[in-house]
């Protein structure tokens, strides 16, 4: 696994990211989650030795710069542009294969993988964004390492390439290879990771399961209609049930939807909708993430110029 130990980087009198902890456990992908700014770009920096900050990241047990062939260990992706313009992409990773020790064969193999089997003889200069990605996993995957770290890989990604990209993770850690990865597509995330690491203005939020942290924003509340919501108001309102209007229906909270068609049954009423509330990682991240967005848009309750009506 990959062990991040107390990492603190300071620019002056500034921390942007401050005694951060966690672990990517192998045979998981974990998301990477804050608000912009938070400091994860940074934080994945810090973990490759390539910022100089404080604490320390043990890959399986060693730091990285113990290892003689390190991109046999951990693949990075942290700028997608990250590669000579006018060399072609496959000039480009026969380079760092004979830097690092690997086959040749390996380099035609990744980019098929990848899907520029078709451009390698391309120079990247020229690639769109979600193009350049693709090189760029390529380049994070040559060496066949066991740890993948992964800095927005989705961004620029059409629908087809961010379902392979899933779908290609997911299989990489079926093997007890782990992933760290980072993004801003929560709903993507929400498919693709097992666990989070939330941080937000440098600082730890979370380090838990997926499953975990959407049920920690559940309000565990229950929509329901039925044919006389003046008489299950009443009745809730007696039970000391709390409820609030909503559409057509009303909103139960602290109650299961079991409860709430046992209550109906109770009173004769039919059911004509019930469904419980589904809290999805953008809500939770939302909610989580609420006091430590560093820049925060203000949306105008008032277009009109002078701000009268």
């Amino acid at each position: 696994m990959i062990t991040a130990q107390n990492l603190t980087k300071k620019y002056g009198n500034k921390t942007v990211v401050n005694d951060i902890s966690f672990v990517v456990e192998d045979g998981k992908i974990t998301g990477f989650l804050g608000p912009n700014g938070a400091g994860k770009s940074t934080t994945m920096r810090a973990m490759l030795g390539l910022d100089n900050a404080q604490g320390s990241t043990l890959f399986d047990g060693k730091p990285l710069s113990s290892y003689p062939q390190p991109s046999q260990v951990v693949g990075i992706l942290l700028d997608a542009k990250s590669f000579h313009p006018k060399r072609t992409a496959r000039n480009h990773l026969k380079v760092l294969a004979q830097a690092s020790g690997i086959p040749i064969s390996r380099v035609d193999e990744v980019l098929t993988l990848v899907g520029l089997q078709d451009v390698a003889n391309q120079k990247p200069g020229k690639f769109s964004l979600g193009m350049a990605q693709r090189l760029g996993i390529a380049t994070a995957i040559l060496g066949q390492p066991k740890h993948l770290i992964l800095d927005e890989p989705a961004n620029g990604l059409d629908p087809e390439g961010i379902h392979w990209l899933r779908d290609f993770l997911h299989q990489y850690v079926t093997t007890g290879n782990s992933v760290l990865i980072s993004s801003h597509l929560l709903s993507e995330m929400q498919l693709m990771a097992h666990n989070l690491v939330i941080i937000g203005k440098g600082s730890l939020i979370a380090s838990q399961s997926m499953e975990s942290f959407i049920q920690s924003a559940n309000t565990g509340a229950v929509f329901v209609r039925t044919t006389d919501l003046n008489a299950l108001s009443a009745a809730l309102t007696q039970q000391n049930i709390t409820w609030v209007a909503e559409r057509n229906g009303l909103k139960i909270s602290g109650v299961t939807s079991d409860q709430v068609s046992a209550f109906l049954f109770q009173l004769g009423m039919p059911v004509l909708e019930l469904a419980a509330e589904n809290v999805s990682l953008e809500d939770a991240f939302l909610k989580m993430t609420s006091g430590a967005q560093e820049y925060r848009a203000v949306t105008p309750t008032d277009t009109t110029p002078g701000g009268q009506a």
